[in-house]
């Protein structure tokens, strides 16, 4: 995620479910992904070397042990003195083993990496419990890439090709194909831009700019690919714009577009959800079908302690046209 403060804070994790929206309180979380194996609920999000989650009931949260104890080894390359404070995590489950997407960048700039670790099991108890990184997958570098190496989110189209979004600032949110592997670009390259605001052009390509746009989820539901992300501004506290818009498609390559028929490539997007009477703003969302039920789950920075980023889970339904619906 773009523009970060860092955040030192050890977590805490209470979920007060009421009806079908549940908030949590008294956590400070950024971009929050969540995964189920068996009965367990375990949740991944930015902090120091990733931090993680579990729960029987999405009410009572147990902290377990971070992803990373020591920096990846190849993080210093990419980001110099990199504090291991990794940002942005993805979880998905494939051919029985878990791949856990991550990036490692430096403030402000596209100086970022998407790394992908991989296990057999989430349950740190489990002996087969190991995370074992894989290294990067994709690289961005200043002067060289208008795009920014963070952000992933890993989905599989109707063939069960597996594709990665990602994304911030610069020149819009890319989609590239990778291998089977999951852990490589396939070849021949295949790269596709999914959303782009404008850019006002005299700016240098070093700085990120003024299209503000990042974090792509991609959730497949009634025939479409739905393309959720942010825009405006994070982490900034009580000075927080973001918000999360949707566009879809019926093809995972694009063209999105949103309720108006507008091309997500040419600024578009429909509100699914931003700041109101009780946060400044609200943004990096992902979403999922739990036990029948579609949910999103997104940070807000609260207003009631100053522009705190709290978690934030809702329920998801769809109207006549088959466009999200946040209870």
């Amino acid at each position: 995620m773009q523009l970060y403060t860092k955040i030192k804070s050890v977590f805490a994790l209470l979920f007060i479910l009421t009806g079908s929206a549940a908030i949590a309180q008294d956590i400070v979380v950024h971009d929050p992904v969540v995964i189920k194996q068996k009965d367990t609920y375990y949740l991944y999000c930015t902090g120091n070397g990733i931090s993680v989650f579990s729960s029987k009931d999405l009410k009572k949260w147990d902290k377990q042990p971070q992803v990373f104890k020591d920096k990846p080894v190849w993080a210093d390359d990419v980001a110099s003195d990199f504090k291991n404070h990794i940002w942005a995590p993805d979880i998905s489950f494939h051919n029985n083993m878990y791949y856990l997407y991550y990036s490692v960048s430096a403030f402000a700039k596209n100086t970022s990496a998407i790394g992908v670790a991989t296990n057999t099991t989430l349950d740190p108890s489990d002996k087969n419990y190991k995370w074992v990184d894989q290294g990067i997958v994709i690289q961005s570098q200043p002067n060289r890439d208008m795009w920014n190496a963070i952000d992933p989110n890993l989905i599989f189209d109707e063939n069960n090709t597996p594709w990665l979004s990602f994304g911030s600032f610069w020149e819009g949110l890319k989609l590239v194909k990778l291998n089977p592997d999951l852990k490589s670009i396939a070849q021949p390259q295949e790269w596709h831009t999914i959303s782009k605001r404008k850019r006002s052009f005299e700016l240098a390509d070093s700085d990120p700019g003024d299209g503000a746009l990042e974090a792509p989820f991609i959730f497949k539901k009634n025939g479409y690919y739905y393309q959720f992300l942010s825009w405006d501004l994070c982490c900034r506290g009580e000075k927080s714009t973001y918000k999360v818009v949707v566009g879809r498609s019926k093809n995972v390559t694009g063209p999105y577009v949103d309720k108006e028929g507008k091309s997500l490539n040419q600024g578009g997007g429909s509100l699914v959800v931003q700041g109101d009477e009780n946060y400044f703003g609200a943004g990096h969302n992902s979403a999922y079908t739990f036990d029948r039920k579609d949910y999103i789950f997104y940070h807000a920075y609260e207003k009631k302690t100053n522009g705190t980023p709290r978690l934030v889970v809702k329920e998801m339904q769809w109207d006549s046209d088959l466009w999200p619906v946040l209870k």
